[in-house]
């Protein structure tokens, strides 16, 4: 059969799909066309959307691959994230989670309310409040009679409640609050307590999602070359191994201590007060770009604002995903991000510590800020591939395209072990924490495949993480439980970084024409890059 020549518009047409079916990515990605909107989940849904998926699967399928790298890129991607929709609509449907309705309910609204979407769209808020009553309803009704995870539907009436607090008595706290929101975000919340009450009677449910789930997640959308079981061969070998250079390299900075002892040692070394907390987030940002800009060229043309989370939302935070940084709306971004710094609770001798010098540096300056997602961000703005300007959008739940975190979360992970290189920005202890991370890393490559081979339950998965892998008591449940929901999504850290390296290892060039080109591809999956680079010549 003959092919035809690919049609760049359908990419209009696939974001015209993706948004009817996600209008709060929309609102997240920078297209202000469906902020009025809540996601259908009415009884035609599924059939509507695979109807969908399969003509975008037919106009895609007929036509030939792109000789331009952006075309190219778009086309695997729409390819690609179309297999998954359709998977899961038949296999694992998002509206059979409690969990994604109380998401995407609640980020209907603190979208709207976030500095990237200033000024308020008031028009589109009221809409989206007076809407959620009947999209809160539907969603039990939808529910009814169905077996859910114990723990999503834990999640779902934990989120549910924040958010009829906040729509209640915290919103009056926005800087553009409006006394017309009043009366649809009351009956918003009373909507939120309804579906907080409704959430009882479900039978519990495995959340794993298969080997051939998770194989589609691994091949076609982060475009691995081995399977689940190589996966936990692999991240087994590195968990051992990391976990012994933790010991020799404890044993090089301090005989008398475990490797143990001396990170939690670095919690000691923080700020004197809540002033210098604030000032050290700047500091350290200014250090990393200053101190990386020969291995990596830092984003300074899009600034990056750090301020004290705004009071309407320090509450209702605690419950949700809600970032302190955020991906700017790719299709919006305006002239810089904001960066919320969380300001001290009742416990301040625990602020300061969670403060220290090591976490505001590795987590805060060079993750998330600096040379790390805010550069990577900035950058992929300017790709050839539209949809790898904005896949790797934070949206309600995680990423917006789940194929581009090889290269999103494997780059933030890389560049704080890149920084090692800038001599002097870490101390010893602060290398033995990176190494640390390295681990866990590894160990939730295990939970995230076998938990989903079915090879360990949500209890063992956080057994694990809690007296193996030394995760925080206090995040083991979160994090298994986001595991659960989002089968292929922590794996793709260890991963990533470990794709990144042996990339750099047969770049032809130097370490910044190295950087400079992966950030060029914008958001994709990291294999597909490499692909890219071995076709253009640029690797041993």
């Amino acid at each position: 059969m003959t092919q035809c020549r690919y049609d760049p518009s359908v990419v209009d047409a696939f974001l015209d799909h993706h948004w009817t079916y996600h209008p709060v990515d929309a609102t997240f990605m920078g297209s202000k066309d469906h902020d009025g909107r809540l996601p259908p989940c009415g009884p035609e849904t599924v059939s509507g959307e695979l109807a969908t998926i399969a003509a975008l699967e037919q106009r895609l399928a007929n036509t030939a691959e792109p000789a331009e790298l952006g075309d190219r890129l778009d086309r695997r991607m729409m390819l690609a994230e179309l297999a998954l929709q359709k998977a899961a609509a038949t296999s694992r449907s998002r509206l059979s989670n409690p969990a994604w309705y109380s998401g995407e309910a609640a980020f209907a609204i603190i979208s709207l309310l976030l500095p990237q979407s200033a000024p308020v769209r008031q028009d589109s808020l009221v809409e989206r409040l007076d809407a959620l009553p009947a999209f809160l309803t539907s969603a039990l009704e939808r529910l009814n009679g169905q077996a859910v995870p114990d723990s999503w539907t834990a999640r779902a009436w934990r989120e549910a409640v924040a958010m009829a607090e906040f729509l209640r008595v915290d919103i009056r706290l926005h800087d553009e609050f409006s006394q017309h929101w009043t009366a649809p975000a009351n009956a918003a919340a009373d909507a939120f307590d309804a579906f907080a009450s409704g959430l009882t009677g479900f039978a519990d449910a495995d959340p794993a999602c298969g080997e051939n789930y998770l194989s589609l997640l691994m091949n076609t959308i982060h475009g691995l070359d081995f399977d689940p079981r190589e996966a936990v061969r692999r991240a087994e070998e590195a968990f051992d191994r990391i976990g012994d250079e933790l010991v020799e390299m404890a044993k090089s900075i301090d005989p008398a201590k475990s490797w143990q002892e001396l990170i939690a040692g670095l919690s000691d070394n923080h700020p004197a007060d809540t002033q210098a907390v604030f000032e050290s987030y700047r500091q350290y940002d200014v250090a990393a770009r200053r101190d990386g800009a020969m291995l990596v060229m830092p984003a300074q043309e899009y600034g990056l604002e750090y301020r004290w989370m705004a009071p309407c939302f320090r509450k209702v935070s605690q419950s949700l995903y809600f970032l302190f940084y955020r991906s700017p709306p790719g299709l919006n971004p305006g002239q810089g991000s904001v960066y919320w710094v969380t300001p001290p609770g009742e416990d301040f001798d625990a602020f300061l510590r969670g403060n220290n010098a090591a976490i505001v540096k590795t987590i805060h300056s060079v993750h998330h800020g600096s040379v790390g997602h805010h550069t990577q961000n900035t950058r992929a703005r300017s790709a050839q591939s539209r949809l790898a300007r904005i896949a790797g959008t934070d949206c309600a739940l995680g990423l917006a395209f789940l194929g581009s975190g090889t290269l999103i979360e494997g780059w933030a992970c890389y560049v704080e072990d890149l920084l090692m290189e800038a001599s002097g920005f870490y101390e010893p202890a602060e290398i033995l924490l990176l190494k640390q991370y390295e681990r866990r890393n590894a160990a939730s490559v295990l939970v995230d495949v076998k938990l989903h081979l079915g090879d360990w339950s949500i209890t063992e998965a956080m057994a694990f993480y809690r007296d193996k892998a030394g995760f925080a008591p206090a995040r083991v449940e979160g994090e298994v439980v986001r595991n659960s929901m989002l089968p292929g999504s922590r794996l793709m850290y260890w991963i990533g970084v470990e794709g990144i390296k042996t990339l750099r290892s047969r770049w032809k060039g130097d370490t910044l024409s190295f950087h400079d080109a992966l950030l060029s591809y914008g958001h994709v999956p990291l294999a597909w890059i490499a692909e890219e680079m071995q076709r253009a010549g640029q690797l041993n």
